[in-house]
């Protein structure tokens, strides 16, 4: 049936339940033809570099096929998505999904270094060119990119976004792909590997993820405790008798954002603080190789001077 003003919301959903995650697939035409897409080109792409002879890290593939496409998919098409309309607290799950976790696989997986390596050269040359758009240095400036990061879930949840989210699948799946796209500008040049414009110093980079905390931290405390209901009447109108008070189901929700914010941000920082490790050692070993260049030079004219 329809819901409050049209979306298509189950009255027969059953109570919720972990295990609803798993049961209550179900298949986002859109979504599900571009996650088939993507992570089709992807390993068309790892396929043409084998047949000629060259090498890509399985762990790349992994990441982004696996890691980054398949939990896409698990957030817009498993029980988390059927229930998305129905419970603020599903919804957020799926929130911190693909706006964080899609990203950070999708950009260890190192999607345009691949393609730049096998795209035909017309293709390559129009990457190249939006690579060094000025639309994209702009948007991947970290400045820009950390205030479209923490600010666009206070412009979801504190204008009629959210609520139109609702009353329109259009709009709807829009937002999903906008989770994805915002997380992707911001972490992309933080964690990933890609020559894409945004990346700074690690030192910066740190302290950039840092100051993501207490924002998420923050909306996830003012959703707990304000009064109003993010979605308006939607969630009091539905009509399955078994839905929670959704005051109780609003608390759990910014207890969610608040504390998946948290720990994700933790593992992005484990996951920075090993590759500015891995940097500094391979730099290490490139002053090494230098001083013994150096030596070597060195020792050679003293040798020659000597004779």
């Amino acid at each position: 049936m329809l819901g409050p003003a049209g979306v298509a919301v189950t009255p027969s959903l059953p109570p919720f339940e972990p295990s609803r995650i798993i049961t209550e697939w179900g298949v986002d035409p859109v979504l599900t033809v571009l996650t088939v897409w993507v992570a089709g080109a992807y390993v068309w792409g790892v396929w043409t570099l084998h047949s000629r002879g060259d090498r890509w890290p399985v762990g790349r593939t992994l990441s982004f096929v696996v890691v980054g496409m398949g939990l896409f998919y698990f957030a817009t098409s498993s029980g988390l998505a059927a229930y998305d309309t129905t419970l603020l607290s599903a919804h957020m799950v799926q929130h911190m999904i693909l706006s964080m976790l899609v990203p950070l696989a999708l950009a260890l997986g190192a999607p345009v270094t691949l393609a730049l390596r096998t795209l035909p050269s017309r293709p390559r040359r129009w990457l190249l060119v939006a690579l060094h758009s000025r639309v994209l240095r702009v948007l991947s400036f970290p400045p820009v990119a950390f205030a479209l990061f923490v600010l666009s879930p206070w412009v979801l949840y504190y204008t009629g976004w959210y609520v139109a989210s609702l009353h329109s699948e259009l709009i709807h799946t829009m937002m999903h792909l906008h989770l994805v796209i915002v997380g992707s500008l911001f972490l992309w040049p933080m964690v990933g590997v890609d020559p894409v414009p945004g990346r700074v110093a690690y030192p910066f980079r740190v302290l950039l993820m840092v100051m993501t905390l207490p924002f998420h931290a923050f909306l996830g405390v003012t959703i707990m405790q304000q009064r109003t209901l993010i979605g308006g009447d939607w969630y009091p109108s539905l009509p399955m008798s078994w839905l929670p008070n959704p005051h109780d189901d609003q608390h759990l929700a910014g207890g969610i954002l608040w504390g998946l914010g948290d720990l994700v941000g933790v593992a992005f920082f484990l996951v920075l603080f090993a590759q500015w490790v891995r940097s500094s050692m391979r730099e290490a070993e490139r002053e090494d190789r230098r001083l013994d260049r150096l030596e070597r030079l060195q020792a050679a004219e003293r040798t020659a001077a000597e004779e």
